[in-house]
């Protein structure tokens, strides 16, 4: 019987060398719903289909294994062999983790391509003394102004009740002579409803889900800043893998970039017509508005460049020659 048995853990054995399945987790902060993770959960079943069911990477979505701070060093220290960040989210560690959050650096997809390749070679240089790989990133939709009343330029905008959720907006509100609200997402609905805030910069997803038609009724399409999401491997996973599956891995991320990128602008028209839809006017903000945005932008990129050093400028000047 035991010589029957260990015959029987023989044969599975084999059979299991013969096809051995490595199994990645990869922790994201937003729900299966959002355009990203819908956007992942692709690149993990087409890096199933291409190594045969070799590599077996399962998406954690809606912050359910990590948190968002969390997963950049889950990733590190090899607790998650993948994991999805917000880039922005870690300029505090390091100033050009932050550079796509820079106000009307790049103001259009075509611009925040572009500052992408040339943030790419230091981001990548960063990561790798970390212990990470950037896979592949992709932006989210560009960010504009909600406000309750018509504007021509930053001065309709002086003494108006602004919400800032981040350092970079309360710095945006300041330079615009407006008066800035802390408020998080969470109260939005709840701070427009009773008049603590006229006046915000996001995106218009965040305008819909936020249900803002409700009660302001101008969106100004800006496209102050692009951030970017990047999903990040963890290197020695990388390297434990045979070169086939490694390949596969490479040419699925290459085409979740692409596709992402894609995917985002196409989310973008979405939002402002969903927007429209529920009586909101969107507009072209007129030639003095861009001009008095961009003096913000230059003051916030001189401030930011004080900061970031000489990697940060390295980036921008690589930037500027595009």
């Amino acid at each position: 019987m035991i010589h029957k048995f260990g015959l029987a853990m023989a044969a599975l054995t084999v059979g299991a060398s013969a096809f051995a399945q490595t199994k990645w987790d990869l922790p994201t902060a937003y729900p299966p719903t959002n355009f990203h993770t819908e956007n992942i959960s692709q690149f993990a079943a087409d890096v199933d289909k291409a190594t045969g069911g070799k590599l077996k990477i399962t998406v954690h979505s809606n912050a359910s294994l990590f948190k968002a701070p969390e997963i950049k060093r889950a990733v590190q220290g090899g607790q998650a062999q993948m994991g999805e960040i917000l880039l922005v989210n870690f300029q505090n560690e390091w100033q050009v983790f932050g550079a796509d959050g820079i106000p009307f650096l790049a103001d259009s997809y075509d611009a925040a391509w572009k500052l992408y390749q040339a943030q790419k070679p230091v981001l990548s240089k960063k990561l790798a003394e970390q212990g990470i790989m950037l896979l592949y990133t992709v932006a989210w939709p560009p960010q504009g102004i909600f406000v309750n009343k018509t504007i021509n330029s930053a001065a309709d905008l002086k003494g108006i009740k602004w919400r800032a959720y981040s350092p970079a907006t309360a710095r945006i509100g300041e330079l615009v002579g407006a008066q800035p609200v802390t408020v998080q997402q969470a109260e939005l609905s709840q701070a427009m409803a009773t008049g603590v805030i006229e006046s915000y910069m996001s995106s218009g997803s965040t305008g819909y889900d936020t249900k803002t038609y409700e009660y302001i009724k101008n969106f100004y399409d800006t496209q102050a800043w692009l951030p970017k999401n990047a999903v990040l491997v963890n290197k020695k996973a990388f390297d434990a893998l045979d070169k086939p599956t490694q390949d596969a891995l490479l040419k699925a991320g290459d085409e979740a970039e692409k596709r992402g990128w894609e995917l985002s602008k196409k989310k973008n028209l979405e939002y402002l017509e969903l927007l429209k839809k529920n009586g909101m006017t969107v507009h072209v903000p007129s030639a003095q508005l861009k001009a008095d945005m961009k003096k913000v932008g230059d003051t916030m990129i001189k401030e930011w460049t004080e900061k970031a050093g000489p990697e940060g400028q390295a980036v921008l000047d690589a930037y500027k020659k595009m």
